[in-house]
């Protein structure tokens, strides 16, 4: 009995998916994002004014699509890792280009963001919280193109056969790095959009 309770209780010890590597790089990334959340709150906090002020100006519409987006992505590069892991490639596939669809959707809507804010004559020099808001966006911005790419060639990759059921490491790395570029947004948009 005390045996079963036991084992029944014993964690299970997952490997992490994908490579160390992965998890490295994302570690240092979140420890880089982590710093600017750091210091954009520390100075909000010194200049409520000026960052209400730039709030009130930002597309809190084309943010929360943005959100949407990446959501939504994340749940197909999910559905494409379940398919590699039960064998099946061309599914797999199919769910990485529909996320490669959606995070579409994510950097049209930013750039049709950044192009209202250039218009309107908002830059990084405008003020602090411009300073910020750009740096913080094109930063993650940056980090969701980059994020394509790697989408992009292990959704070849897959087509290829370059991946298995048994052999899908590379597929987990590209979808724990999509997941960070997901997670940062999550706590971008109501830190830049919806806190004030």
């Amino acid at each position: 009995m005390i045996s079963a309770i036991r084992s029944s209780l014993t964690v299970k010890k997952q490997p992490l998916p994908g490579d160390l590597a992965i998890w490295i790089f994302i570690l240092a990334e979140l420890g880089v994002f982590s710093i600017f959340f750091v210091s954009y709150a520390f100075v909000r906090l010194n200049n409520l004014e000026m960052f209400a002020e730039g709030y009130h100006h930002l597309n809190r519409v084309a943010g929360l699509i943005n959100t949407i987006a990446l959501i939504t992505s994340s749940y197909f590069v999910v559905r494409a890792v379940i398919a590699i892991k039960a064998g099946n490639n061309k599914n797999c596939v199919f769910w990485l280009r529909l996320a490669l669809i959606t995070a579409s959707i994510y950097v049209g809507v930013k750039g049709w963001e950044y192009s209202e804010a250039f218009e309107a004559g908002y830059s990084l020099h405008t003020n602090t919280f411009y300073m910020f808001y750009f740096l913080l966006t094109f930063f993650h911005f940056a980090h969701v193109l980059l994020g394509m790419v790697i989408l992009w060639v292990v959704a070849k990759k897959t087509k290829q056969g370059d991946y298995s059921k048994e052999d899908h490491s590379g597929i987990e790395s590209g979808a724990s790095y999509w997941h960070m570029v997901d997670l940062l947004w999550i706590v971008l948009f109501p830190l830049v959009y919806v806190i004030h």
